[in-house]
């Protein structure tokens, strides 16, 4: 699942698991077993959802988060959407 990609603040996922299967966040927050996901649309920068690190799978983008909006953070992952269709 992890690879040899590091668990970092910024990096760009994609949730395998629960009712957000499918979608991308980025880490915003990290814990021991748990991180913090936000996209930006459904789970703000403020209020970020709880997730195991077991149900993500990460990307190779690594996005800069500080002092960025919730607007820029939906387009940084509009991106990846748009490549997936």
């Amino acid at each position: 699942m992890c690879g040899n990609l590091k668990i970092e603040k910024g990096r760009v996922v994609k949730a395998l698991a629960g009712r957000d299967s499918g979608r991308f966040f980025v880490i915003v927050d990290i814990g021991e077993k748990f991180v913090e996901i936000a996209d930006g649309k459904t789970r703000k920068l403020k209020e970020p959802k709880t997730k195991s690190l077991k149900h993500l799978m990460l990307t190779n983008t690594v996005t800069d988060i500080d002092g960025i909006t919730d607007k820029k953070l939906r387009k940084v992952l509009s991106a990846f959407y748009d490549a997936a269709l």
